[in-house]
């Protein structure tokens, strides 16, 4: 399998379905498509591409395993806890709606967490923004149904208090609090972002971009946070030269955007 061909098949794949592999790390990319294609029965890029282009079925399939949706509520406890104890205090503004965007927010456990968050701390006025590339995830979370294993970092208290438990160890969360999230989709290389926010959480989403996507996308979420807002990132994406993005590093894996606003000091 030729580069030649890869880049074909990127091509065609922008084409089908807006999404540009080549933002994407060449090795792992690779690897990945390897293992679709040996689940089809496909030899090589070209054929692959011509799959696709010709089955809505494949195409569909093909969507869904190229997307990344590994997700569990509380998702490194002690970066929520503090995110809690001394974040979400500093962007508390008095008359102004809170402003929260999760990008990549997979199955929805990660916007129903800060929701938890937000509520334990009193909070009534607020703005949530939760998007994702991929339709059919979407779909699940806003039913926000999970099995036990994604909730084994929610305590018990939280637990009997904002979910459902049904049969089968599946839990629903709060219907009531889930109309709260603004579900949407999106594709954070080629859409338009939100503006004013004053938190965007971006974790476990772009450690499979280039370096050069990575910082285009950490660039425009940057833009599009109000002087002092916050970006939230996981663990292994880290912003090695905030500065030129217009953000200093307040704590691990927090960054504020630097602006004139005066908030409260961490």
């Amino acid at each position: 399998m030729t580069e030649d061909s890869y880049l074909y098949f990127c091509r065609k794949v922008k084409q089908l379905i807006g999404l540009d592999l080549t933002a994407y790390k060449d090795r792992q990319m690779k690897r990945r498509l390897g293992t679709f294609m040996l689940r089809l029965e496909v030899n090589d890029y070209i054929e692959l591409a011509k799959l696709l282009e010709k089955d809505k079925e494949a195409l569909d399939k093909f969507r869904n395993f190229l997307t990344i949706n590994v997700s569990e509520f509380f998702r490194n406890p002690e970066q929520f806890q503090t995110l809690k104890d001394k974040i979400i205090p500093s962007l508390m503004s008095p008359g102004k709606p809170l402003r929260i965007w999760s990008a990549g927010c997979s199955d929805g456990s990660e916007p129903y967490t800060i929701l938890m968050i937000l509520e334990e701390l009193g909070i009534r006025n607020y703005q949530l923004i939760a998007s994702d590339i991929d339709l059919e995830i979407l779909e699940r979370a806003k039913v926000g149904i999970y099995k036990k294993d994604s909730l084994r970092n929610v305590p018990p208290s939280l637990l009997d208090k904002y979910f459902i438990k049904g049969q089968d160890e599946l839990y629903q969360f709060s219907p009531q609090l889930s109309k709260q999230v603004k579900f949407k989709r999106q594709n954070l290389l080629e859409d338009p972002y939100d503006k004013d926010l004053d938190l965007i959480l971006c974790r476990n989403v772009v450690i499979y971009f280039t370096e050069e996507a990575k910082n285009k996308v950490f660039l425009k979420m940057a833009e599009s946070l109000r002087p002092e807002g916050v970006l939230f990132v996981g663990g292994t994406e880290s912003i090695l030269t905030p500065k030129s993005l217009g953000l200093q590093t307040v704590l691990p894996f927090f960054y504020r955007k630097i602006g004139e606003s005066k908030t409260a000091a961490l």
